[in-house]
Parts: structure tokens; sequence; C-alpha cells
């Protein structure tokens, strides 16, 4: 063997003999790893999540005109205009949309638990809800008459009392919380000294104001001479607050509590809420209500305003006038006059939990019509009563008798004459079609009054009460007696 080769033979076993070594050491570091992997520590992800920014926040501010110019859709395609729901309006929570049908059998939203919130501070303090006594049992086989006998010819109205101390505008009487009869109307500084919240003048024809009486309804008393909705700030103004004209208020009662109101604004109708009957939401328009002329939008045909022999025209189509409104479960219906020369009553309908945004068109308008023509201009009493309601018909008066709905309203020809109109639904249903009652108008002949188309019909203890303009100056009490 060669010195070269024994070199090499004596490296290769000591690099095998190093080796050896090596692998002894890591096969004794393996048996530890595994003899202790059960306590080996968890690593631990840490997420780290931005905190989100907040959206702008937008404060409405609620402002109107006196002519309203609407967008018109086709009336079977009529969606009403998106708005912001008042903050003082009460909430809910339901989302499920019902389907209306005219023939009302629609599936409705199950009845919901309302939570009216506000966030004004209340203007005046919630009245002592308490029970009205049970009246007295009338003898079995004289029922007091209703609107149903009246319209069959067996039963006629009787004034009861002549003054009852409301101003001859429009009111509407309710039973209120505390027992006492509330009644809602307009007045202004002028006409009963009427001042806002704040103390300033209310210009004709005024804001609406409550009056009550503790005699079931023989006298009124104003229960403050004050606006009886808050504005939104100081001072009052005509565009938030409708300060100026809030003229015709309607108010129901719903079930569970809520009140709800109508009035009329330069034409247009605007929607309030209230839990108590006394603090009211913010105004909101009614979609598609007011006046308009030809070159604003379209309208449906009985929307349209004709010639007027005595009476130039401002404008082209109308869907308002001083409202009417009736609540029943949880769909509200609010009246308006819609056209002119013809006059035509038609309505809105929608959910109550939704408000103003919510109604559109009721499916069968107009629900009925008013005379076709004018008639003789000289001609009065008697003789010109088929034509008492040619030019407007308003300020509707709902309230359901039997299995049929009845409804007071104004007729006016034209040229200061106003009366008191009657009709009743044909079948069990608002949205469908109704008759004016044969022996229209009631109460007098053509001219009539001022103010007696203003009609307000409540039911207290079974009987059946109206109140009405009496005179010029006057407003009063009839009640309807049998034949």
């Amino acid at each position: 063997m060669s010195k070269r080769s024994r070199f090499t033979t004596r490296q290769g076993l000591m690099l095998m003999g190093l080796l050896l070594g090596v692998l002894a050491v890591y096969t004794t570091l393996g048996s530890l790893i595994l003899a202790n992997a059960g306590n080996a520590p968890t690593a631990v992800a840490i997420l780290f999540v931005p905190t989100p920014t907040p959206p702008n926040i937008h404060t409405h501010t609620h402002t109107h005109t006196p002519t309203l110019i609407p967008t018109l859709p086709p009336e079977s395609t009529i969606t009403p205009n998106a708005s912001p729901t008042p903050t003082s309006s009460p909430t809910d929570t339901p989302t499920l949309t019902p389907t209306h049908t005219s023939t009302q059998t629609q599936t409705q939203t199950p009845t919901v638990t309302r939570t009216p919130t506000s966030t004004h501070t209340p203007l005046w303090a919630s009245a002592v809800p308490v029970t009205r006594p049970t009246p007295t049992p009338i003898p079995s086989g004289t029922p007091f008459p209703s609107l149903a006998d009246f319209w069959d010819g067996r039963a006629i109205w009787q004034l009861d009392v002549y003054d009852v101390g409301l101003p001859i505008g429009e009111s509407d009487t309710l039973i209120g919380p505390d027992g006492k009869l509330w009644s809602y109307l307009h007045a202004s500084t002028d006409s009963r000294g009427i001042r806002d919240q704040w103390g300033a003048y209310v210009p004709f024809p005024g804001c609406v104001t409550l009056w009550t009486s503790a005699d079931d309804g023989r006298r009124f008393d104003l229960f403050a001479p004050q606006c009886l909705v808050a504005c939104k700030g100081q001072p009052c103004s005509v565009g938030p607050d409708d300060i100026d004209q809030q003229q015709y208020p309607r108010v129901a009662r719903a079930d569970d509590g809520l009140w709800y109101m109508v009035y009329e604004w330069g034409g247009q109708t605007y929607f309030r809420s209230s839990f108590d009957g006394l603090n009211w939401s913010w105004s909101k328009h009614v979609p598609g209500t007011g006046q308009w002329d030809a070159n604003a939008a379209a309208c449906q045909p009985y929307q349209l305003i004709g010639p007027h022999p005595l009476i130039t025209q401002d404008y082209y189509c109308l869907s308002g006038a001083p409202p009417g409104i009736f609540v029943e479960g949880d769909w509200l219906y609010v009246f308006v006059g819609m056209g002119k020369n013809p006059a035509h009553l038609g309505c809105f309908y929608g959910l109550r939990e939704q408000g103003a945004a919510g109604l559109r068109l009721c499916e069968t308008n107009p629900l009925f019509t008013g005379a076709t023509e004018h008639g003789p201009t000289n001609e009065f009493g008697p003789a010109a009563n088929p034509y008492f309601d040619f030019h407007i018909i308003s300020s509707a008066e709902a309230l359901k008798v039997g299995e049929r709905y009845y409804l007071a309203y104004e007729g006016i020809r034209g040229d200061g004459q106003f009366n008191l109109g009657l009709a009743r639904s044909v079948e069990n249903q608002i949205d469908g079609a109704w008759e004016k009652y044969p022996g229209n108008p009631i109460l007098m002949d053509v001219p009539g009054n001022v103010g007696v188309g203003h009609a307000d019909i409540l039911v207290l203890d079974g009987i059946t009460y109206l109140y009405t303009a009496t005179s010029e100056r006057t407003r009063g009490r009839y009640v309807l007696v049998g034949r």
C-alpha cells in the first residue's frame, strides 16, 4: 500500500467516527423533544380591527311653499315619495307590507306594540286617564237612532244646543283620555286671541287649538289661548311649523291609544301623530296632495279643474282642500277633495306605522262625484239643491255604522254657497263604490251658510250628535231623534 492510500484510509476512519458521534447527539435531543411535546406553549394570533368612522348625520329641515308641484305617475303605478319619519312619531318594528285590495280582504300586518318616542320637549302635560261612567241603559226595544235610520227615513236631525261656544270653523270632537270631550279646530289672534307658544301674533286662519267640554258637549271652553302644536324653533315660522294655516283639522284616535291629525295648508294636506292628543309630531306632507297648473304635472281625469260660470280658476288640478281621516285597525285613510267643476271625493290609504310617506291613492278613486253642472246662476232654495256640490267636495267626516261607512261632507256650489251632504259606502269597504244621500243637502237648502258644511259627528253613549254652524257666527249641536 502506498503512502497516499494509508493517509486516505486513516482520514475516512476519523470522519466516520465523527458522524457517529453527531448522530448520537441528535438522537438524544429528539427523545427530549418528544417527551415534552404536551407541555409546549400554544401560539396566539391577535387581530387588530380599526374603529369605524360614524356616518355624517344630516338634519332634515321641513319647508314648503303654498303651491305644490307634484310629479304624479299613472294612478296604478303611483309610488309615494320617500321622506324621513318625524322623530317624534311613534316608532314601530314591522317591515311587512300588506296587499291592499278594493274588496278590503288585504293581508294585514299583525297588530304591533307601538312605543311613541319624542325628541322634543313636550309642550303640554298629558291628561290623566279616567273611565267614563257607564250610561243609563235605555228601555228594551227603544234604541237610539243611527245614521242608517236617518238614511232610511226613520230619524231626523233636531237642534239641541244653538251655541256651544266653539268658533264657526270646522271642529272635530272626540272623547279625551280625561273623560271630557276634546274638540280640535283652527283659530287665530284676531278670531279668538290665540298666540303661538312664544306669545307672537298668529295670522288668520290660524293654528290648531283645543277646546274641552265637561258637560258632554253642551258647552266648550278654550283649553289654552295658545296654538296646541309646538314649533320647531323660535320664532315659529310658516314653513316648518305651518303656523299661519293649520286649517280644518281632522283627528282620529286608534284602538291602541295613538292619535292622528290631518289639516289643510295652501290646498295641501299635512299629517301629524301623537301619543296623547296634546303633544304632536312635526308635520309631514301627504305626497300627491295640493293644486297645480297644467305645465307642472299631469293629473288623473277626476283631479281636473273645469270651468265655472262665476269663478275664475287659477289652477289645473286639485287633490287636497280640507281633508278627512279615518283609522281602522292598522290602516289609515285620508279623504281629500279631487278636481272641481265637477267635484269629486277621493282618498289615500296606507299603514299607520308608515305615516304620511306610506299613503297612496285609493284604488277606486273617485269614491263619488258631485253635481255635473252648476245649474241656473239665479236659482236658489230647493230648486238649486241638486247642484249644491258642483264646485268643491271636501271636509269629510267618516264613521262606521253597522256594516257600512257613512261620510258627511261639505258641498260648495260656488260664489258663497255652502251646504252639508251625506254619503255612504255601497258595501262594507271604504275603498269601493259610494252613493250619495238622495235628500242632500241636509239641514238647510242652498245657499246654506259658510260653516254648515264642516260637520263634526260624535256618537256618545249611543246618541248621535252633529256639531256644525247654526248661523254665520255660532256653532251649535244637533241630535238625531226618531220620527
